[in-house]
C-alpha cells in the first residue's frame, strides 16, 4: 500500500512539474531531504526519483519561462566556487576512483539543484512554500519519532531511512533540530489558530525525538540551541520557562539507559567512539598538513592504506567532524571557501535582519533571519561531532536566507519608488494649482 500511496502523490506532481518548475523544486527538495521513497517497498523504491523529478523541472523551465535570470548571491557564488575547488580535489584524490567521483557526483547534483532553487525563489510566498518543504521532511520523522519515544518510555532509538543522508541517529537527530526553529517561524506567521497548534506541538515531539535518539551530540546542540532561541524569542520569560519545562522533563522521562549514555561524555577518554573520533580528527588533520593545497580528496580517511601513511595505528573511518572533513579532503582553501560559505550565510541572516528591523510588513523575514540563525548554531554545534559537510538541507537553508534578502530588498525598493511617485505627483499638482 506504501507504493502505491507514494506513485499516486508523485506521479501527478512530476506531471505538474513540467508546466509550473517551483513545483517541480519542491518535490525534488521533498524526495531529497526526507528521501520518501526509501519508506516504501517494491521495485518503486529503486527508481531514481531524484533525477525524475529534476528532469521534470528542467522540461516546466523551458515550457514556463523561469528562471529568468540566475540568483547571483554571496551563497551561490560560494557554492559555486567550492563545486569548481572539490573537481579539482577529486582529480587529484588518493582514494580510488570509484570511492572518489560517486561522491563528487553527488555533491555536485545538489549543487546544480541548489542554484536552480535559489534562481526560483522570487517571493514571499515560494519561500514560504520551502519552509514548509523542509519542515514536512524532517518534521515526519520528529513526530514519528517523539511518539514511539513517549509509547515506548524512551526505549525506542529514532533513526532515520535506510540509506540516506538521515540514516544515522546522529544526523536524523541534528536535522530535526535544525528544523525546529523553523517550525517555530511557520508558527509565528500561520494565520489559523490549528496550525499554530499543530507546529507547537509537532516542536514537542520532534524535541522528544531528539531526545529519544539518544545521541550525545545531539544533546551538546540542543543545549546549544535552546539557548540561542531563548535568546531569539520575543517573550524571554515565557519562552525560557517553557524551553527549560520542556528539556528538562524530556530529560527526566528518559530512562537510566540515556542517562548513563549521557553521562559517557564526562569521561570521553574512556569511550571508545569519543577517542577513535578524535583520533581520525588527527589524521584528517595531518592530511591536511602534508598536503595543505589539494587535502586527499573525498573518502581519503576511509581508505586504511592513507590512514596508515599518516598516523599509524588509528583505523579508517568516517571522519565525523564537518569541520575537519572538509579540511581534510579538501585541504585549506576547501576549507576556506566552505567555511565562507557558511559564513555567507549568517551575513545573509544580519544583512536581512537589519533590512527587516522596526517594519511591520516585513516581521516574517526579521523572524525568518533570528530563527535561521537559531537553525545555524544548531548545524555547527551538532556538525562538530557529525558528517554533515555537505548536506543539501542545510545548504538549502543558506539559499532561501539570501532568497529572503532578495526578496526584501526588492519590495523595500519598489516601496521607496511608490513614495517618489507620489511624492512627485503631489507636488506636481501642487504646482499647477499655484
Amino acid at each position: 500500500m506504501r507504493d502505491l500511496a507514494f506513485l499516486l502523490v508523485c506521479a501527478p506532481w512530476l506531471v505538474l512539474a513540467t508546466v509550473s518548475p517551483f513545483a517541480g523544486v519542491l518535490i525534488w527538495s521533498w524526495i531529497s531531504f526526507m528521501n520518501p521513497h526509501q519508506l516504501v517497498w517494491g521495485a518503486v523504491q529503486n527508481l531514481p526519483w531524484a533525477m525524475l523529478a529534476f528532469m521534470a523541472t528542467l522540461v516546466g523551465c523551458v515550457l514556463a519561462g523561469e528562471p529568468r535570470r540566475a540568483a547571483i548571491n554571496s551563497v551561490t557564488v560560494l557554492l559555486v566556487a567550492f563545486l569548481a575547488w572539490i573537481t579539482f580535489t577529486s582529480a587529484v584524490a588518493l582514494a580510488p576512483p570509484e570511492a572518489v567521483w560517486p561522491m563528487w557526483d553527488r555533491v555536485m547534483k545538489v549543487t546544480l539543484g541548489l542554484l536552480l532553487t535559489a534562481a526560483l525563489l522570487t517571493s514571499r510566498d515560494r519561500i514560504h512554500a520551502m519552509v514548509w518543504m523542509m519542515v514536512l521532511s524532517l518534521g515526519y520523522f520528529g513526530v514519528r519519532g517523539g511518539i514511539f519515544t513517549l509509547f515506548t518510555g524512551g526505549g525506542h532509538i529514532v533513526l532515520g531511512p535506510a540509506q540516506t543522508m538521515i540514516q544515522d541517529r546522529n544526523h536524523l537527530a541534528v536535522g530535526m533540530l535544525i528544523s525546529i526553529p523553523l517550525m517555530n517561524w511557520l508558527r509565528l506567521h500561520s494565520k489559523h489558530r490549528l496550525i499554530r497548534i499543530g507546529l507547537l506541538a509537532a516542536m514537542g515531539f520532534t524535541l522528544v525525538a531528539v531526545l529519544g535518539s539518544q545521541s550525545r551530540g545531539a544533546l551538546v546542540a540542543l543545549v546549544a540551541t535552546g539557548g540561542v532561541l531563548w535568546v531569539r524569542s520575543r517573550g524571554k520569560v515565557i519562552s525560557g520557562i517553557v524551553i527549560a519545562t520542556v528539556v528538562a522533563g524530556g530529560i527526566a522521562f528518559m530512562p537510566q539507559s540515556w542517562v548513563d549514555r549521557m553521562e559517557t561524555m564526562q569521561n570521553y577518554e574512556e569511550d571508545a567512539s569519543a577517542t577513535g573520533r578524535i583520533r581520525i580528527w588527527l589524521t584528517a588533520y595531518e592530511l591536511a598538513r602534508q598536503r595543505p593545497f589539494t587535502g586527499g580528496g573525498f573518502r581519503a580517511v576511509h581508505q586504511q592504506d592513507i590512514v596508515d601513511r599518516l598516523t599509524p595505528g588509528v583505523p579508517a573511518r568516517a571522519t565525523h567532524s564537518i569541520w575537519f572533513e572538509v579540511l581534510g579532503e579538501h585541504g585549506w582553501v576547501g576549507f576556506g571557501l566552505w567555511v565562507a560559505l557558511l559564513v555567507a550565510g549568517i551575513w545573509q541572516t544580519l544583512r536581512l535582519a537589519a533590512i527587516a528591523r522596526g517594519q511591520p510588513k516585513l516581521r516574517w523575514a526579521w523572524d525568518l533571519a533570528r530563527m535561521s540563525q537559531v537553525s545555524i548554531v544548531a548545524y555547527m554545534v551538532g556538525g562538530t561531532f557529525l558528517s554533515l559537510s555537505y548536506w543539501d538541507y542545510f545548504w538549502t537553508l543558506l539559499v532561501v536566507v539570501a532568497a529572503a534578502r532578495a526578496v526584501v530588498r526588492m519590495e523595500v525598493r519598489q516601496e521607496a519608488e511608490h513614495a517618489r511617485t507620489v511624492a512627485t505627483g503631489g507636488w506636481r499638482a501642487r504646482a499647477q494649482a499655484a
